[in-house]
Protein backbone atom coordinates (compact mmCIF):
# COMPACT_ATOMS: atom_id res chain seq x y z
CA UNK A 1 0.00 0.00 0.00
CA UNK A 2 1.34 3.44 -0.89
CA UNK A 3 2.14 5.61 2.10
CA UNK A 4 0.20 8.80 2.62
CA UNK A 5 2.04 12.10 2.46
CA UNK A 6 2.55 13.69 5.85
CA UNK A 7 0.23 16.59 6.78
CA UNK A 8 3.23 18.93 6.61
CA UNK A 9 4.12 17.98 3.04
CA UNK A 10 1.92 20.63 1.34
CA UNK A 11 3.28 23.35 3.63
CA UNK A 12 6.86 22.26 2.95
CA UNK A 13 6.22 22.24 -0.78
CA UNK A 14 4.74 25.74 -0.66
CA UNK A 15 7.71 26.97 1.37
CA UNK A 16 10.03 25.58 -1.31
CA UNK A 17 8.08 27.36 -4.04
CA UNK A 18 8.19 30.64 -2.14
CA UNK A 19 11.92 30.26 -1.48
CA UNK A 20 12.55 29.86 -5.21
CA UNK A 21 10.39 32.88 -6.02
CA UNK A 22 12.26 34.93 -3.39
CA UNK A 23 15.54 33.97 -5.06
CA UNK A 24 14.17 35.34 -8.32
CA UNK A 25 12.95 38.61 -6.79
CA UNK A 26 16.38 39.08 -5.17
CA UNK A 27 18.01 38.47 -8.56
CA UNK A 28 15.68 40.93 -10.28
CA UNK A 29 16.47 43.62 -7.71
CA UNK A 30 20.21 43.20 -8.25
CA UNK A 31 19.94 43.31 -12.05
CA UNK A 32 17.05 45.74 -12.51
CA UNK A 33 18.93 47.90 -15.01
CA UNK A 34 19.79 44.91 -17.22
CA UNK A 35 17.72 42.80 -19.65
CA UNK A 36 15.71 40.22 -17.71
CA UNK A 37 14.41 37.28 -19.73
CA UNK A 38 11.91 34.63 -18.73
CA UNK A 39 14.44 31.90 -19.54
CA UNK A 40 17.15 33.39 -17.31
CA UNK A 41 14.78 33.98 -14.38
CA UNK A 42 13.27 30.51 -14.68
CA UNK A 43 16.82 29.15 -14.47
CA UNK A 44 17.40 31.09 -11.22
CA UNK A 45 14.20 29.56 -9.83
CA UNK A 46 15.02 26.03 -11.09
CA UNK A 47 11.66 25.85 -12.89
CA UNK A 48 10.98 25.30 -16.56
CA UNK A 49 10.21 28.53 -18.47
CA UNK A 50 6.89 27.02 -19.57
CA UNK A 51 5.63 26.81 -15.97
CA UNK A 52 7.61 29.51 -14.21
CA UNK A 53 5.54 32.55 -15.15
CA UNK A 54 2.41 30.81 -13.79
CA UNK A 55 4.19 29.81 -10.57
CA UNK A 56 5.45 33.37 -10.08
CA UNK A 57 1.99 34.89 -10.57
CA UNK A 58 0.36 32.37 -8.24
CA UNK A 59 2.90 33.09 -5.48
CA UNK A 60 3.08 36.89 -5.78
CA UNK A 61 -0.25 38.01 -7.24
CA UNK A 62 1.62 39.80 -10.05
CA UNK A 63 2.84 38.62 -13.42
CA UNK A 64 6.59 38.57 -13.85
CA UNK A 65 6.26 41.49 -16.27
CA UNK A 66 4.18 43.52 -13.79
CA UNK A 67 6.66 42.88 -10.97
CA UNK A 68 9.70 43.93 -13.00
CA UNK A 69 7.93 47.01 -14.35
CA UNK A 70 6.74 48.03 -10.87
CA UNK A 71 10.21 47.73 -9.35
CA UNK A 72 11.77 49.67 -12.21
CA UNK A 73 9.22 52.46 -11.86
CA UNK A 74 9.56 52.59 -8.08
CA UNK A 75 13.34 52.74 -8.29
CA UNK A 76 13.04 55.50 -10.88
CA UNK A 77 10.60 57.40 -8.66
CA UNK A 78 13.09 57.24 -5.77
CA UNK A 79 15.98 58.35 -7.96
CA UNK A 80 14.01 61.30 -9.32
CA UNK A 81 13.48 62.58 -5.77
CA UNK A 82 16.90 61.74 -4.38
CA UNK A 83 19.01 62.88 -7.37
CA UNK A 84 17.59 66.19 -8.60
CA UNK A 85 20.66 66.83 -10.76
CA UNK A 86 20.32 63.55 -12.67
CA UNK A 87 18.48 63.82 -15.98
CA UNK A 88 15.21 61.96 -16.43
CA UNK A 89 16.72 60.12 -19.41
CA UNK A 90 19.65 58.93 -17.30
CA UNK A 91 17.26 57.72 -14.59
CA UNK A 92 15.20 55.86 -17.19
CA UNK A 93 18.20 54.08 -18.70
CA UNK A 94 19.69 53.21 -15.29
CA UNK A 95 16.39 51.60 -14.29
CA UNK A 96 16.19 49.34 -17.34
CA UNK A 97 13.98 51.30 -19.75
CA UNK A 98 15.01 51.27 -23.39
CA UNK A 99 14.26 54.92 -24.07
CA UNK A 100 13.04 58.08 -22.38
CA UNK A 101 9.80 57.92 -24.40
CA UNK A 102 9.03 54.38 -23.21
CA UNK A 103 9.81 55.43 -19.63
CA UNK A 104 7.59 58.52 -19.87
CA UNK A 105 4.60 56.46 -20.99
CA UNK A 106 5.18 53.75 -18.38
CA UNK A 107 5.69 56.28 -15.57
CA UNK A 108 2.47 58.12 -16.36
CA UNK A 109 0.58 54.82 -16.57
CA UNK A 110 1.99 53.68 -13.23
CA UNK A 111 1.82 56.91 -11.23
CA UNK A 112 -0.81 58.98 -13.02
CA UNK A 113 1.56 61.91 -13.49
CA UNK A 114 4.69 62.77 -15.45
CA UNK A 115 8.19 62.08 -14.16
CA UNK A 116 8.99 65.80 -14.10
CA UNK A 117 5.83 66.59 -12.12
CA UNK A 118 6.65 63.77 -9.70
CA UNK A 119 10.16 65.16 -9.20
CA UNK A 120 8.71 68.62 -8.47
CA UNK A 121 6.03 67.30 -6.14
CA UNK A 122 7.91 67.30 -2.83
CA UNK A 123 6.62 64.59 -0.48
CA UNK A 124 3.62 63.61 -2.57
CA UNK A 125 3.32 59.84 -2.29
CA UNK A 126 1.56 57.06 -4.16
CA UNK A 127 -1.56 57.14 -1.97
CA UNK A 128 -2.00 60.87 -2.59
CA UNK A 129 -1.61 60.28 -6.33
CA UNK A 130 -4.21 57.50 -6.18
CA UNK A 131 -6.70 59.80 -4.45
CA UNK A 132 -6.00 62.57 -6.94
CA UNK A 133 -6.63 60.11 -9.74
CA UNK A 134 -10.00 59.14 -8.28
CA UNK A 135 -10.99 62.79 -8.01
CA UNK A 136 -9.88 63.59 -11.57
CA UNK A 137 -11.13 60.47 -13.29
CA UNK A 138 -7.81 58.64 -13.67
CA UNK A 139 -6.84 55.37 -12.01
CA UNK A 140 -3.08 54.75 -11.99
CA UNK A 141 -2.27 51.06 -12.28
CA UNK A 142 0.16 48.57 -13.79
CA UNK A 143 -0.65 46.39 -16.76
CA UNK A 144 1.17 43.28 -17.93
CA UNK A 145 1.29 40.90 -20.85
CA UNK A 146 3.68 43.08 -22.88
CA UNK A 147 1.60 46.25 -22.49
CA UNK A 148 4.05 48.13 -20.30
CA UNK A 149 3.59 51.35 -22.19
CA UNK A 150 -0.22 51.35 -22.33
CA UNK A 151 -2.68 52.41 -19.72
CA UNK A 152 -5.32 49.86 -18.69
CA UNK A 153 -8.36 50.40 -20.89
CA UNK A 154 -6.32 52.41 -23.40
CA UNK A 155 -7.42 55.85 -22.19
CA UNK A 156 -5.04 58.79 -22.09
CA UNK A 157 -4.58 59.98 -18.48
CA UNK A 158 -5.04 63.66 -17.71
CA UNK A 159 -2.36 65.74 -16.08
CA UNK A 160 -3.21 66.07 -12.40
CA UNK A 161 -2.49 69.09 -10.20
CA UNK A 162 0.06 68.53 -7.49
CA UNK A 163 -1.43 68.57 -4.01
CA UNK A 164 0.19 70.38 -1.07
CA UNK A 165 2.77 68.49 0.96
CA UNK A 166 1.47 66.70 4.06
CA UNK A 167 2.51 68.02 7.49
CA UNK A 168 5.94 66.79 8.62
CA UNK A 169 6.09 63.61 10.66
CA UNK A 170 7.44 63.71 14.23
CA UNK A 171 11.12 62.93 14.55
CA UNK A 172 13.30 61.24 17.15
CA UNK A 173 16.95 62.43 17.26
CA UNK A 174 19.66 59.78 17.25
CA UNK A 175 21.85 59.01 20.25
CA UNK A 176 24.88 58.92 17.91
CA UNK A 177 25.67 58.99 14.19
CA UNK A 178 28.71 57.69 12.32
CA UNK A 179 29.79 56.90 8.76
CA UNK A 180 31.03 53.35 8.23
CA UNK A 181 32.30 51.37 5.25
CA UNK A 182 31.65 47.62 5.33
CA UNK A 183 32.24 44.54 3.18
CA UNK A 184 29.29 42.58 1.78
CA UNK A 185 27.98 39.91 4.13
CA UNK A 186 25.65 36.91 3.95
CA UNK A 187 22.36 36.58 5.82
CA UNK A 188 19.67 33.96 6.14
CA UNK A 189 16.18 35.45 6.06
CA UNK A 190 12.44 34.95 6.40
CA UNK A 191 10.50 37.35 4.18
CA UNK A 192 7.19 39.12 4.71
CA UNK A 193 5.19 40.84 1.96
CA UNK A 194 2.60 43.35 3.16
CA UNK A 195 2.14 46.06 5.82
CA UNK A 196 4.50 46.05 8.78
CA UNK A 197 4.60 49.53 10.35
CA UNK A 198 4.00 49.40 14.10
CA UNK A 199 3.27 45.67 14.10
CA UNK A 200 5.69 44.38 16.75
CA UNK A 201 3.78 41.09 16.98
CA UNK A 202 4.48 40.46 13.27
CA UNK A 203 8.22 40.96 13.75
CA UNK A 204 8.10 38.73 16.84
CA UNK A 205 6.57 35.91 14.79
CA UNK A 206 9.01 36.37 11.89
CA UNK A 207 12.08 36.41 14.14
CA UNK A 208 10.67 33.46 16.07
CA UNK A 209 10.49 31.38 12.88
CA UNK A 210 13.95 32.50 11.78
CA UNK A 211 15.58 31.82 15.15
CA UNK A 212 13.81 28.47 15.37
CA UNK A 213 15.68 27.53 12.19
CA UNK A 214 18.98 29.27 12.98
CA UNK A 215 19.43 28.06 16.59
CA UNK A 216 19.84 24.33 15.87
CA UNK A 217 22.28 25.21 13.07
CA UNK A 218 24.59 27.14 15.41
CA UNK A 219 23.91 30.57 13.88
CA UNK A 220 22.85 32.35 17.08
CA UNK A 221 26.13 32.24 18.96
CA UNK A 222 28.39 35.15 19.98
CA UNK A 223 28.88 37.56 17.10
CA UNK A 224 25.58 36.76 15.40
CA UNK A 225 23.55 39.80 14.36
CA UNK A 226 19.81 40.08 13.86
CA UNK A 227 18.65 42.65 11.34
CA UNK A 228 15.71 43.70 9.20
CA UNK A 229 16.24 44.59 5.54
CA UNK A 230 13.71 46.87 3.84
CA UNK A 231 13.44 46.26 0.09
CA UNK A 232 10.91 48.96 -0.81
CA UNK A 233 10.20 52.62 -0.08
CA UNK A 234 6.90 52.86 1.85
CA UNK A 235 6.34 56.37 0.42
CA UNK A 236 6.18 54.85 -3.06
CA UNK A 237 5.29 51.15 -2.88
CA UNK A 238 1.74 50.12 -2.04
CA UNK A 239 1.44 48.62 1.47
CA UNK A 240 0.39 45.19 0.27
CA UNK A 241 3.52 44.98 -1.92
CA UNK A 242 6.13 46.02 0.68
CA UNK A 243 8.87 43.40 1.09
CA UNK A 244 10.65 43.02 4.42
CA UNK A 245 13.26 40.41 5.36
CA UNK A 246 14.14 39.56 8.97
CA UNK A 247 17.69 38.20 8.91
CA UNK A 248 20.49 36.63 10.86
CA UNK A 249 24.12 36.81 9.75
CA UNK A 250 25.34 33.51 8.31
CA UNK A 251 28.60 32.06 6.95
CA UNK A 252 29.24 32.34 3.23
CA UNK A 253 28.01 29.17 1.56
CA UNK A 254 24.93 28.77 3.80
CA UNK A 255 22.20 27.02 1.80
CA UNK A 256 18.54 28.09 1.67
CA UNK A 257 16.10 25.66 3.22
CA UNK A 258 12.30 25.73 3.09
CA UNK A 259 10.99 29.22 3.82
CA UNK A 260 14.45 30.40 4.87
CA UNK A 261 16.32 32.10 2.04
CA UNK A 262 19.91 33.29 1.78
CA UNK A 263 21.08 36.58 0.27
CA UNK A 264 23.96 39.01 0.41
CA UNK A 265 23.71 42.48 1.96
CA UNK A 266 25.69 45.01 -0.07
CA UNK A 267 28.91 46.45 1.23
CA UNK A 268 29.94 50.06 0.85
CA UNK A 269 29.49 53.29 2.78
CA UNK A 270 26.58 53.74 5.20
CA UNK A 271 25.41 56.27 7.72
CA UNK A 272 24.75 54.43 10.98
CA UNK A 273 22.39 56.13 13.43
CA UNK A 274 21.94 54.63 16.90
CA UNK A 275 18.63 55.07 18.72
CA UNK A 276 16.97 54.03 21.97
CA UNK A 277 13.30 53.68 21.09
CA UNK A 278 9.86 52.76 22.24
CA UNK A 279 8.34 50.34 19.69
CA UNK A 280 6.14 53.19 18.44
CA UNK A 281 9.11 55.45 17.63
CA UNK A 282 10.72 53.62 14.70
CA UNK A 283 9.00 55.83 12.13
CA UNK A 284 10.07 58.96 14.00
CA UNK A 285 13.68 57.73 14.06
CA UNK A 286 13.71 57.13 10.31
CA UNK A 287 12.10 60.52 9.76
CA UNK A 288 14.84 62.28 11.76
CA UNK A 289 17.56 60.53 9.76
CA UNK A 290 16.01 61.26 6.37
CA UNK A 291 14.52 64.69 7.09
CA UNK A 292 16.99 66.27 9.53
CA UNK A 293 20.39 64.56 9.26
CA UNK A 294 20.61 64.07 5.50
CA UNK A 295 19.88 67.65 4.34
CA UNK A 296 22.87 69.03 6.27
CA UNK A 297 25.20 66.03 5.90
CA UNK A 298 26.75 66.43 2.43
CA UNK A 299 25.47 62.93 1.58
CA UNK A 300 22.49 61.55 -0.29
CA UNK A 301 20.85 58.10 0.00
CA UNK A 302 22.18 55.43 -2.34
CA UNK A 303 20.15 52.68 -4.08
CA UNK A 304 21.42 49.80 -1.94
CA UNK A 305 19.19 48.28 0.72
CA UNK A 306 18.76 49.99 4.07
CA UNK A 307 18.49 47.89 7.21
CA UNK A 308 18.19 47.91 11.00
CA UNK A 309 20.37 45.96 13.42
CA UNK A 310 19.29 45.23 16.99
CA UNK A 311 21.60 45.66 19.96
CA UNK A 312 20.54 43.70 23.01
CA UNK A 313 17.24 42.31 24.24
CA UNK A 314 14.44 44.88 24.91
CA UNK A 315 13.16 42.63 27.70
CA UNK A 316 16.38 43.34 29.63
CA UNK A 317 16.06 47.13 29.29
CA UNK A 318 14.57 48.84 32.40
CA UNK A 319 11.91 50.56 30.24
CA UNK A 320 11.67 47.71 27.69
CA UNK A 321 13.15 50.03 25.05
CA UNK A 322 14.81 48.93 21.83
CA UNK A 323 18.47 49.75 21.21
CA UNK A 324 18.77 49.81 17.41
CA UNK A 325 21.08 50.96 14.62
CA UNK A 326 19.64 52.24 11.35
CA UNK A 327 21.97 51.67 8.39
CA UNK A 328 21.22 53.79 5.33
CA UNK A 329 23.52 53.56 2.26
CA UNK A 330 25.06 56.89 1.26
CA UNK A 331 27.09 58.55 -1.47
CA UNK A 332 28.36 62.11 -1.81
CA UNK A 333 25.78 64.76 -2.64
Amino acid sequence: MASRPSPSAPAAARAEYLARVHRVTDHIERHLGEPLTLEDLARVACFSPFHFHRVFTACTGETLHQFILRLRLERAASQLRQNPGKSITAVALDCGFGSSAAFARAFRAGFGTSASAWRAGGRKDRETIRKDGEEHGTQPGYVGGGAAEQRAGGETPRRMPMSPSPPPLPSKPADAVRIETIEPFTVAYVRHVGPYAGDSALFGRLFGRLCGWAGPRGLLGPGAKLLTVYHDNPDITAEDKLRTSVCVTAPEGTKPEGEVGVMQVDGGRYVVATFTLDPSEYGAAWNWLMGTWFPSSGYQPDDRHCFETYLGDPEKHPQKKHHVEIWEPVRPL
